[in-house]
């Protein structure tokens, strides 16, 4: 339950400070192309070691007006659409995607079930998993449900050591287990949320110290996506999807 608490922090490295300090020359990109425009989401193209690239990012808000209008970062259907054609067009320019990841779920809403929710959800995993260009995730909060996992279907998928993922929140599967919330934190402990839980049991590649300042784990994020992006542009793209698949099958 420490690593939950730790991951909710408000104090944590934010979306914002990510898209500022990793990148540069970057230019926001709105929009799913079917008439809707989700601010939970934030993507665009920038500079990333000197190579162009797209970004995707969750994003919470700021201010109470703007984290109601981004459901404390919890994506609609329109968002999920944005995040897939984002993808497809770095595809086609052949950049490397680099997603980054805190949301507690997609938001669950009836407005956006009667938009879709699922049926997006699963669209975007369908267009991640095909698009023909590396593609690397960071989950640098919480990870919640299929509203994380929709955009962590790349080819790997980092953690920072105060981060979460899961399939549900431990207060959501107190009350569906035992009807009592209030059992969270042993909840937690069944649920293997924990970055060392998950690279153990090999659904992440790898954990990200998250030590010093912001800037200081900024510099260790950066680090990290250097070697891997370098890695995975040397694959050619048929062994870059059947790696891809594989990663997913052993699951």
């Amino acid at each position: 339950m420490e690593t939950v608490r730790a991951a909710r922090a408000s104090d944590k490295l934010s979306a914002h400070y990510l898209r500022e300090h990793l990148f540069s020359d970057f230019v926001e990109l709105h929009g799913d192309r079917q008439g809707a425009d989700d601010p939970a989401i934030v993507g665009g193209i920038g500079l990333f070691a000197g190579q162009p690239v797209t970004v995707i990012t969750t994003s919470r808000g700021y201010k109470l007006e703007e984290r109601l209008a981004k459901h404390f970062g919890q994506p609609e259907p329109a968002g999920y659409r944005k995040a897939a054609r984002l993808v497809k067009d770095a595809a086609r320019f052949k950049r490397p995607v680099l997603l980054f990841i805190d949301t507690a779920g997609a938001f669950p809403g009836k407005e956006a079930e009667y938009a879709g929710q699922g049926q997006a959800i699963a669209q975007c995993l369908t267009d991640i998993g095909q698009a023909e260009t590396p593609i690397i995730s960071v989950i640098f909060g919480e990870g919640g449900s299929g509203g994380a996992l929709a955009l962590a279907c790349g080819d790997e998928l980092w953690m920072m050591e105060n981060s979460m993922y899961s399939v549900l929140s431990p207060e959501g599967f107190a009350s569906i287990l035992w009807k009592d919330a209030s059992r969270a934190a042993e909840a937690a402990e069944l649920l293997g949320l924990t970055p060392e839980s998950l690279l153990k049991g090999q659904v992440i590649e790898g954990v990200i110290k998250q030590e010093g300042s912001k800037s200081a784990q900024c510099r260790e994020i950066a680090r990290v996506l250097e070697e891997e992006l370098a890695k995975l542009k040397k694959l050619p793209v048929s062994s870059l999807l059947n790696r891809r698949y594989e990663r997913f099958r052993k699951f």
